[in-house]
């Protein structure tokens, strides 16, 4: 897609510490990493979002993201990692994108990065649970 920065990484348009790459993903250093081996994992084809990204092509996706998950923790001497995406909110790139971040207990980093809250009640997270459930009953 054009002027999509993910887009000319994968083209080898433009530079990046690539980690992997094959016909379907690219891997490549965060520019901005939250440790040492923080890695984007990104579709060689533009998907803008999870969303987007056609449901073939989901499978040999996240394979990869697999394989470079087990990379980065070996390489990084990690105790885990935090797999995560965002989808358009908080996406700094619109071109999906799987962020692998090496892990060690007592590395500042606290769980998820936002606060967390609870449902006001059983019956509050029955009906937000229903309201899911029928989202994917209706596509």
């Amino acid at each position: 897609m054009r002027d999509c920065v993910f887009c000319a990484i994968a083209a080898g348009e433009l530079a990046a510490h690539r980690v992997f790459e094959d016909g379907t993903a690219v891997a490549f250093l965060d520019a901005r990493p939250l440790f040492p081996g923080h890695v984007l994992v990104v579709p060689r084809r533009h998907a803008e979002t999870l969303t987007d990204l056609p449901g073939e092509e989901l499978g040999p996706f996240f394979g990869r993201v697999q394989r470079v998950t087990g990379a980065v923790e070996r390489a990084m001497g990690a105790a885990g990692s935090f797999v995560a995406a965002n989808n358009r909110v908080s996406q700094s790139v619109p071109h999906f994108h799987v962020h692998v971040v090496p892990r060690n207990r007592k590395d500042g980093l606290r769980g998820f990065f936002w606060p967390r809250t609870r449902y006001a009640s059983e019956e509050d997270a029955e009906a937000v649970a229903a309201r899911v459930r029928a989202a994917l009953d209706g596509g």
